[in-house]
């Protein structure tokens, strides 16, 4: 990476009355699912300036090659882009590499953006003169279980108070969902950190606001996201996500927060509670005290889960308690349990 400056970036040039030229990036592994839907959610975009959309292939083993071929013949605006690491920072960097415009928009291959969410990006870049812009993870479920999903990744109690989860008022931010970025910015601190297999969009944007830079949240901007569809699938997910958040404090103590320890904390609360009320029942009485720490955890997300379901059908909402103690416990021990050469 290169050494960041505190030089100002240049806005995008607007004066010619025409909007500024859009790259769209993707990174792409085994989405058959979504891709082409995705895709043409993005070809189909309100903006009036030139756009693309590069896709980074990583080393898929579904139909996923196939099916970005196929959107790259019918659609000119589509190119593509190798990504043999499969990595999603390596492919980001290699579609940034590739792309021909100023102004680079940074999506998921399985994210479904609204008809205006890159005019709107755009203004809110120019408008704000930051470097980075973006909105809410809006989580959206299909079943039962994904419904669950999405009231805890929108909720307090599940995921703390990040805006770009929960919503909140237009202004700077730590980090954002995706973002849109000027190119000048990702430059300046030299793109996306290869090694950094999760967490590199936290990481990066953290190098950015150190380098003098402005990352902007705006309510306005939402782009659907699709949760894990099982208890497994999420629970890997999130312990991933503790693992690599542990690496950013490891990289920028200067991080580290009170939101980032809850979950850890609780872990520790949990086992070591456990451990006690076990022991009290054949050692002394008082170790059953232990017990506190894992009934008064559970009795907060059985009875928190069902309260902040109260809006989505009883199927989903008796899931809640259980989507809400897979999160926090995986998170955790990832946290915990992070090894020092993660990145080797």
């Amino acid at each position: 990476m290169t050494e960041p400056t505190t030089t100002p970036d240049p806005a995008p040039d607007a004066s010619s009355g025409s909007a500024p030229g859009v790259s769209v990036v993707v990174p792409v592994l085994n989405e058959e699912r979504h891709l082409e839907t995705a895709v043409h959610r993005l070809l189909a975009q309100r903006y009036d300036g030139p756009m693309e959309v590069v896709l980074a292939l990583g080393p898929s083993a579904d139909r996923t090659d196939e099916i970005a071929a196929a959107l790259a013949a019918a659609d000119p605006r589509v190119r593509l882009v190798a990504n043999p690491t499969g990595r999603t920072p390596a492919g980001l960097n290699a579609a940034i590499g590739a792309a021909s415009h100023d102004i680079i928009v940074r999506v998921d291959g399985h994210a479904l953006v609204p008809d205006d969410y890159v005019a709107v990006a755009v203004e809110t870049l120019l408008r704000t003169g930051a470097d980075n812009v973006g909105g809410i993870m809006a989580a959206e479920g299909e079943t039962p279980f994904e419904h669950a999903v999405a009231v805890a990744m929108t909720s307090k109690l599940g995921v703390g108070a990040a805006s770009f989860h929960v919503g909140g008022e237009e202004g700077p931010a730590p980090t954002v969902y995706l973002g849109v970025f000027r190119r000048s910015a990702l430059e300046r601190v030299g793109g996306y950190d290869e090694s950094m297999v999760r967490a590199q969009d936290w990481e990066m944007n953290h190098r950015i606001i150190e380098s003098g830079g402005l990352v902007w949240f705006t309510p306005a901007m939402r782009v659907t996201y699709r949760p894990r569809p099982t208890v497994k699938a999420l629970a890997k997910q999130y312990f991933e996500y503790g693992r690599w958040r542990r690496e950013v404090v490891r990289t920028h103590p200067d991080t580290v927060s009170a939101r980032y320890l809850a979950a850890p904390v609780a872990v520790v609360g949990v086992a070591v509670g456990t451990a006690m009320g076990l022991a009290g029942l054949v050692g002394p009485s008082w170790l059953k005290v232990g017990w506190a720490a894992p009934v008064g955890y559970a009795a907060l997300v059985g009875v928190g889960g069902l309260v902040i379901g109260r809006d989505v059908e009883w199927a989903a909402r008796v899931r809640v308690p259980v989507v809400l103690a897979t999160m926090h416990m995986s998170w955790g021990a990832g946290f915990l349990t992070s090894p020092g050469d993660l990145r080797d």
